[in-house]
């Protein structure tokens, strides 16, 4: 941990339990409605089916690498021919859901006001009021949860809901690990660029966990909607620095977010960016433990990609990355699986090629920022301030440009 930094207890990650805990945190998340023969790198896009919206998280599965669970098999989540469990009845008072959650069996067990809700621990401020909350209709699921489109107190929200596992402890521990330090993390990250956190709740059954919806989608999604048009130049180095400014706040408290990528980058109405899914962020103490398939191999620093120990600049690496794809609208390596481009970039040394109109200043953040040897990437304070003299730079050529016109063309009313 850096020297100043608050300290975070209990946090999984700097033991003999990594290993497991990275095993077991796969994410294996499919549009409702999809097949689930996914390439290798789709589990980590969360595809919405809200046209073309997003949510201010990204679930990630605790599920094993050959899930593709549809239906939950809890025995406390199974709905019985003879159940005539309905919605009135196993909701809160004021809370609801949807009539067409009558039979979700996890929307049920969240909200059934004969189960307890138990506290959060160092976090209890942070417990949701279950009669405040609204559910809307599942849109994302995976192996041991669902992500659900809602309101809270009125205002538009994101409820993940992960299953507890019925017969295996082991696996229902890590959970329980991994949803309280996520909770820890929205809890204790509070900035503009930082997705926000309303609240979570656990219940015997299951986990709950609220965040802010984003209305924009992901950066991914937004490119991908553009046709891999790259993005107005003025707008892609705003939303960097959104990005930038983020994962510096990010860093000076000492974590490592270790799955930077555009699918986690949230676009708000005001066209700026959160960053989200914390869910395998780590305190950066040991991170020799540390295995990396929670991150995705097109993103991915070669340390990662090498089961090396690493440090917070691999963040920066997947930075360079999110750059190259604002400034070209296109998806890394997009003509490679994503294993043959985590073999490329560790063994051939490739790295996207850059435009060759591109601004210098930011083809040489782009370029140190994904250098391979982490002691030549930048920290993101530096970052940040690159980023800031290309704006001024992009800011001045265009005052010029018009400038130049107005002289050579005069204005008109027209």
């Amino acid at each position: 941990m850096l020297e100043g930094g608050p300290k975070f207890p209990g946090i999984i990650g700097q033991n003999s339990h990594d290993n497991n805990y990275d095993d077991l945190s796969q994410g294996f998340y499919h549009k409702l409605g999809e097949n689930s023969n996914m390439s290798i790198d789709s589990y980590d896009s969360l595809q919405t089916s809200n046209g073309g919206r997003s949510v201010a998280m990204s679930i990630e599965s605790i599920g094993s690498n050959d899930s593709h669970t549809r239906i939950l098999n809890h025995q406390g989540l199974r709905r019985h021919a003879d159940d005539n469990y309905s919605v009135q009845q196993s909701v809160n008072h004021n809370g609801r859901v949807t009539h067409a959650l009558n039979d979700d069996a996890l929307a049920r067990a969240l909200m059934d006001s004969n189960s307890p809700t138990e506290g959060l621990e160092n976090f209890d401020e942070w417990t949701i009021d279950l009669r405040k909350l609204n559910m809307g209709a599942a849109f994302a699921q995976g192996a041991f949860g669902k992500l659900y489109r809602g309101t809270y107190n009125g205002e538009e929200v994101a409820i993940k809901i992960l299953e507890r596992p019925e017969n295996d402890p082991e696996r229902a521990k890590l959970m329980e690990q991994q949803f309280q330090q996520e909770v820890m993390m929205l809890a204790t990250l509070k900035h503009p660029n930082i997705v926000g956190f309303v609240g979570a709740c656990r219940k015997p059954m299951v986990w709950c966990i609220v965040t802010e919806y984003a209305k924009g989608g992901s950066m991914r999604q937004f490119l991908m909607r553009r046709h891999n048009r790259a993005v107005p130049l003025k707008l892609a180095v705003k939303q960097a620095l959104d990005v930038a400014r983020g994962m510096e706040y990010v860093h000076g408290l000492g974590l490592i977010h270790r799955d930077l990528k555009s699918d986690n980058l949230l676009i708000f109405g005001d066209k700026s960016i959160k960053i989200a899914d914390f869910g395998v962020a780590r305190i950066e103490v040991q991170t020799e433990g540390m295995t990396p398939e929670t991150g995705t191999y097109r993103w991915m620093a070669p340390e990662m990609i090498q089961h090396r120990p690493y440090t917070q600049k691999v963040d920066v690496y997947s930075f360079g990355i999110v750059l190259w794809e604002l400034i070209t609208g296109m998806l890394p390596f997009q003509n490679m699986t994503a294993v043959q481009a985590a073999f490329a970039v560790v063994n051939k040394g490739v790295r996207p090629v850059i435009p060759n109109d591109c601004l210098p200043v930011l083809s040489e953040i782009m370029t140190r920022c994904w250098d391979a040897n982490p002691d030549v990437r930048p920290p993101f304070i530096e970052v940040v301030k690159m980023l800031e003299n290309a704006e001024t730079e992009i800011l001045t050529t265009v005052r010029k440009a018009r400038f130049r016109c107005c002289m050579a063309l005069p204005m008109t009313v027209d």
